[in-house]
């Protein structure tokens, strides 16, 4: 299975990339806005990349309820911190956005990537990836970002999530997108219960056998803290584990907080599955 991320191209066969998640927020759910002063999140950046970062995906707009943030914010917020990520690191670069003129313009700052949690609600977003030559995270919510979801409900959690990432990816083609520019993410926490989004890590194999790359986003998210007991800051254990059960199933993208760890926990299981 190939990826494709700007010029760069990533046999992912046997190999997981790691994702360093770069919140240019002020109420991140992780960090709460340690890095919205610039020379941190710069600081941040560097560190992540000397982790072993992959690839970096600054977000502007947390994904759940909150202050509303205009267009001309997320822009300001995201922008010119890719662009300055560019000209730093000789990494990919990812936008954390489902608003498609912040991903054109994030495309022209240096991004290769647009991670849209929306699963392309905007309906010029995959347009503008397939003219800016840039790979799409097609994510499944069940609603939308910001719009609070905690009762969901589902015929079979699985094959319903299945649905709707084969139509967004048959969307992404039929806009021109190859198959190496489109990446699959189940959105765990995104529209599901604690329950529905373990039932969706286990379902991972199938998830992959879709036939696109899948990333997996479970880093410090809520179904850990809320099957083990545990807040936010004592999510580590569980995260890594997510991590290793995720990729040993098949995602191959993996978006992290810890970047040093699950690069050990990726790179460990690569060598592993080589041997094989």
């Amino acid at each position: 299975m190939l990826l494709e991320l700007g010029h760069r191209s990533y046999d992912l066969t046997s190999r997981s990339l790691v994702m360093g998640i770069l919140n240019r927020t002020p109420d991140s759910f992780y960090d709460r806005g340690s890095y919205w002063d610039l020379d941190a999140f710069y600081r941040r950046a560097e560190g992540l990349v000397a982790d072993g970062a992959d690839l970096l995906d600054v977000g502007g707009v947390k994904a759940g309820p909150g202050p509303a943030v205009t267009e001309a914010e997320e822009m300001d917020r995201v922008v010119p911190a890719i662009e300055a990520l560019q000209a730093r690191f000789d990494v990919p670069l990812s936008v954390d956005t489902w608003n498609a003129s912040v991903a054109r313009e994030s495309y022209l700052a240096g991004a290769v990537m647009g991670n849209d949690i929306s699963g392309f609600a905007d309906p010029a977003y995959l347009r503008e990836a397939s003219e800016a030559g840039a790979t799409v995270v097609a994510t499944h919510i069940r609603l939308g970002p910001r719009v609070p979801d905690p009762d969901p409900h589902y015929h079979d959690v699985v094959a319903d999530v299945s649905a709707f990432l084969v139509d967004r990816a048959t969307s992404a083609r039929a806009a021109g997108l190859p198959d190496a520019r489109i990446v699959l993410d189940a959105g765990l926490d995104l529209g599901k219960t604690a329950d529905q989004s373990l039932t969706l890590l286990r379902a991972s194999d199938r998830l992959a056998a879709l036939g696109w790359p899948l990333l997996l986003s479970a880093s410090n998210k809520t179904f850990l803290g809320v099957s083990f007991g545990l807040e936010v800051g004592d999510r580590s254990e569980p995260t890594l584990a997510a991590h290793a059960l995720g990729v040993s199933l098949g995602c191959r993208i993996v978006r992290a907080h810890d970047v040093k760890a699950t690069r050990r926990v990726c790179d460990t299981l690569s060598a592993v599955m080589e041997a094989i």
